[in-house]
Formats: C-alpha cells, sequence, structure tokens
C-alpha cells in the first residue's frame, strides 16, 4: 500500500502561490492552516494545507487545482455528492470556472497544485495536435488514478525550501499535466470553436517557430508566413495558442535552452543564448528565472551529469561560464559555430 505520510517541511511557507489562486485564497479565508508552500516555476504553485470541521465554497477560480488527500478526509464530502467520500491516495480535479461546496469533517492533510488554462497549451498542441480551447478538463470527485497520484504524492517527500527540490517537483508537475491531457481531457460541450488560425496554419508556424529559434522572430515574421495581416495573425493566434505570439516564441526559446543545458554541460552560457535566439548571456539568465524560477547555472548543475572537475579539466571546447560562481568563464574557450542572435 502506498505511504500518504508527509515528509514535507512544515515549516512556515517558502513561498505563497500566485494571487490568481483563488482556490488558495478561499482556503486563506476559512478555517484551514497552510502548513507550506512553494511557486514551481512555469506558473505552478503547490501547497498544503490541514482542515478541520469545516465548509468551504470556490466560485469560478480563473485557474484549475488538483487535491490530494494525505490522511484524514473520511468525513469530508461535496454538498452536491454527499455519498462520495474521501480517503488518503484519493483526488479531486477542480476545473477553472467550476463552483462546488465542500463540508469538511474530521482533521485531514491534503496537497493542492494550481495552475492555469495557458500552462496546458503546450502540452495540448504537441501531444494531441489540437488546439488548447479544443480541450477541457473535467470535474474529477474522490479518484484514484495512480498515474496522477503517483507524481502528487512525491512532491510531498521533497524539500520545498531547496530550490534543487523545487525544480524535481516542477518536474513532476509537468508529468501531471501531460497526464492530464493525454487520459483525462474532453471536448467541451459547447459548440466548435470558431476563428484562429486553421490547423494546417497553425503547425506551420509552430514548424517554422521551432527551426529558427536562433533567429530573431517577430510578428511580421510569423503573419508572412502565415500569409496574414500581422493585426489579423495576431488576434488569430491568441485564439489557437491561447497565448501571445512573443509570449509562446520566449517560451520555446526557455525550453530550447533547457535542452542545450542538460545535453551540451561544456557550452557557455552566451553560446546557449545564441542558440536561443536570445541576445546575450545575462538575457538568457533573465529570462530564464523569470520562466522557471531558477538561474541556467542551478538548471544545469542539476540536470547535467557533468560535475564541475570534469569542466575544469576538459581541454578543448567552451567552458561553461556560471554567473552564480559556480563555473567561472574561461577567456580562451572558443566559440561555438551557432548563428549569430540579435
Amino acid at each position: 500500500m502506498a505511504d500518504f505520510s508527509i515528509a514535507v517541511n512544515l515549516s512556515s511557507p517558502s513561498c505563497a502561490p500566485a494571487p490568481q489562486a483563488t482556490v488558495f485564497q478561499a482556503l486563506s479565508q476559512s478555517r484551514a492552516s497552510l502548513l507550506n508552500s512553494a511557486s514551481l516555476g512555469d506558473g505552478l504553485d503547490v501547497a498544503l494545507w490541514r482542515n478541520a470541521n469545516d465548509e468551504t465554497q470556490y466560485h469560478r477560480p480563473g485557474h484549475h487545482t488538483l487535491s490530494l488527500y494525505l490522511c484524514g478526509g473520511e468525513g469530508t464530502f461535496r454538498a452536491d455528492q454527499p455519498l462520495q467520500r474521501g480517503a488518503p491516495g484519493l483526488m479531486c480535479l477542480l476545473p477553472a470556472g467550476h463552483e462546488s461546496h465542500w463540508v469538511v469533517g474530521g482533521e485531514q492533510r491534503f496537497l493542492h497544485l494550481y495552475f492555469r488554462a495557458e500552462q496546458l497549451a503546450p502540452w495540448v498542441l504537441r501531444l494531441l495536435d489540437r488546439e488548447p480551447r479544443e480541450v477541457a478538463l473535467p470535474e474529477l470527485t474522490f479518484v484514484n488514478p495512480p498515474a496522477l497520484v503517483s507524481p502528487l504524492l512525491a512532491m510531498t517527500h521533497l524539500d520545498w525550501s531547496d530550490p534543487q527540490a523545487r525544480l524535481q517537483a516542477n518536474g513532476l508537475a509537468h508529468q501531471v499535466l501531460a497526464e492530464l491531457i493525454n487520459g483525462h481531457s474532453q471536448r467541451p460541450q459547447a459548440a466548435a470553436a470558431r476563428g484562429g488560425l486553421a490547423p494546417v496554419v497553425r503547425r506551420a508556424v509552430m514548424e517554422r517557430i521551432e527551426a529558427q529559434l536562433d533567429q530573431p522572430i517577430t510578428v511580421g515574421d510569423m503573419a508572412a508566413w502565415a500569409a496574414l495581416s500581422e493585426h489579423h495573425f495576431a488576434l488569430a493566434f491568441r485564439q489557437s495558442f491561447s497565448v501571445t505570439p512573443h509570449a509562446w516564441v520566449l517560451a520555446r526559446r526557455i525550453e530550447r535552452a533547457k535542452s542545450l543545458l542538460r545535453e551540451h554541460p561544456l557550452w557557455s552560457l552566451d553560446a546557449v543564448a545564441q542558440a536561443c535566439g536570445l541576445a546575450s548571456a545575462s538575457h538568457l539568465v533573465r529570462r530564464f528565472r523569470q520562466q522557471t524560477g531558477v538561474s541556467p547555472g542551478r538548471w544545469r548543475m542539476w540536470t547535467s551529469e557533468v560535475r564541475p572537475s570534469d569542466i575544469s579539466n576538459h581541454s578543448s571546447g567552451p567552458e561553461v561560464v556560471e554567473a552564480t560562481g559556480t563555473h567561472v568563464e574561461s577567456q580562451r574557450a572558443r566559440h561555438l559555430q551557432t548563428p549569430s542572435a540579435t
């Protein structure tokens, strides 16, 4: 049987979730006690709660919530589903825009993972080849899908005050999002979506973006690929991708940077920035930290199998420059044969 005991640090919250997490706000205004919380980067927030003998209502939050019961919960139920009760190892999915009224019995502890619809967009486009607006998440109440429960439970055994642990939790959260899309997403009951980019145009634009991430990409460039005016393209792109063209391209550049940092531990940050179409190492550091919450150097240390001693003993190729002081860029590093970026 799975161990649902709590192993996370139960000290003061390490980093409160974003203000838009209205489920978080509703619990903060109830009898529930916040035991721990953290922002995991990429718009993902996690919180550990304790509650007992309470009632809680959620009114159309603007984000999705996954809730995993860790202990207790046998006396908890939704007011409109009184025969279904919670228990350790059961979870609920509370999608954005839903409304629910909960009656809490004896003491319980539970994990919440908060994320907005925008975080699902890349997974929908890549895994289902459909537009995010064509996919909806259902309400799930007291279910036990192992592919979702296991990574959520694994998060509770991490020390969220440690940046490396938060990076691990980020990876687990993305695993959860992928499983949600693959195994639990549905088509909305509303009429078929109108507007946006035609599927063949959407795929072509995505392919061109990926092929030219090492170069400057403007809205004008993308509009030309789609044979549309810039204004029409920007509106249609947001309808199809759920984000602006600029936000999508930046997110893809950061994903490319993650791959390069992991696959090429001896590349300098300037070389990684060039290969991602970012202006400089400092630009990469700033944007990377904004997206992930950690520096590229920390990401590299935690995801690469190469140790600093391996790098210092490497006699050829670019040596890693680390802004945090973990590595120092060699003044004799050769420039990689990568396209220039401006």
